[in-house]
């Protein structure tokens, strides 16, 4: 996820590293606060796979700054990531967010709509948080509000999802 969010930033634009940490992690919110640990390694990662360039500016008061830049190994990078979103990219929550912020740059419509259509069929499976042996619970098992009001929820945010995919979906599709 991280990688990818970096790959599709540096898509739209050059950026320095601090102004690529904050739009990260705005993007993943406050779930996945993202520390300089963990963001410089994956620069240094993407570097070293000729995915992304750097280049050194004079600072206004400080140390040179360094501008990082996607190389068109980048970008292709990126849409093939996109299209081959994994399974795990399709069914996270917030992995899937990241993918669905880029998907964009994927500028065949048919392209977009397969990815969609994945997402798709991961929401359209009976699911749940909670599980009487194979069978999934919904909301009415619960006696427990809060389980309940969790269950609830999910579904709403499902409902709305499904209705945004058909919609998007039949867009793509004319």
């Amino acid at each position: 996820m991280l990688e990818l969010a970096i790959l599709g930033f540096l898509y739209e634009q050059p950026l320095h590293g601090y102004e690529l940490k904050r739009r990260v992690a705005h993007l993943t919110g406050h779930v996945r606060p993202i520390a300089d640990g963990t963001l410089y390694p994956a620069i240094k990662r993407l570097e070293r796979a000729g995915l992304l360039g750097r280049r050194t500016e004079p600072g206004s008061r400080a140390a040179p700054r360094h501008t990082l830049t996607l190389t068109d190994e980048g970008r292709d990078e990126l849409l093939r990531r996109l299209r081959e979103a994994g399974e795990l990219d399709i069914s996270d929550e917030n992995r899937w967010f990241t993918v669905l912020a880029f998907l964009r740059h994927l500028t065949d419509p048919a392209e977009q709509a397969a990815v969609l259509r994945r997402r798709l069929t991961f929401l359209e499976e009976p699911s749940s948080f909670f599980y009487e042996g194979e069978r999934p619970l919904g909301a009415e098992a619960f006696d427990d509000p809060f389980r309940r009001g969790l269950l609830r929820i999910a579904r709403a945010t499902s409902e709305a999802e499904l209705g945004w995919l058909a919609g998007t979906l039949a867009g793509l599709e004319e």
